[in-house]
């Protein structure tokens, strides 16, 4: 499979949007983590489509270094009605609607490892839109990617193609330096 990021565009480019046919977005995303780490940055995945547990376990089987990965589920509390048992890898977020507790786990991954190039991968904005406003989640994003910018770090957002409103679409294209059809 061809690479989704060039390894120039990840040397000089910072945020990325990647529009992912729906039924490859499992996929994609494990494709971009891969490419993320043989480019030795960290990876942080914010997840609201698949729970950490489940994540983890395609890593592993796809052979992914889970020790350079660090998640962010808001999905899985939200599931199961309560707070899973804590674990090293993953900071738990109560709900996808508290972005609040999402940027702060953002803002503690990226102080654990200051001096390494960070990614942050959000799983997916399609999936936000559920939870969110198109509105709370445009201000959202921008506020991640301005936050990933001021301190020298990278983010992905990956969204389903067509998934996306017209509106929060423009916004998006507009807050990162490459749209990436994930179709090619």
């Amino acid at each position: 499979m061809n690479r989704l990021i060039s390894e120039a565009d990840l040397g000089t480019k910072q945020l990325f949007l990647v529009l992912s046919p729906p039924d490859r977005l499992r996929e994609q995303n494990l494709a971009l983590t891969g490419e993320l780490l043989d480019a030795g940055y960290r990876v942080c995945v914010i997840t609201t489509n698949y729970p950490y547990r489940v994540l983890s376990r395609l890593y592993e089987s796809a052979g992914l270094d889970l020790e350079r990965i660090a998640f962010i589920d808001a999905i899985t509390p939200y599931a199961l009605g309560s707070m899973p048992p804590a674990d090293a890898r993953c900071r738990y977020v109560e709900a996808p609607t508290d972005l609040t507790a999402i940027g702060i786990g953002v803002t503690e991954v990226l102080r654990a490892h200051p001096h390494e190039p960070t990614c942050i991968l959000i799983d997916s904005v399609s999936t936000m839109l559920i939870y969110l406003s198109s509105t709370s989640l445009s201000k959202f994003i921008h506020f991640v990617a301005n936050r990933l910018r001021l301190l020298d770090h990278s983010g992905i957002f990956l969204a389903v193609e067509q998934g996306l409103d017209p509106m929060l679409l423009t916004q998006l294209v507009t807050f990162v330096d490459a749209t990436i059809d994930g179709q090619a």
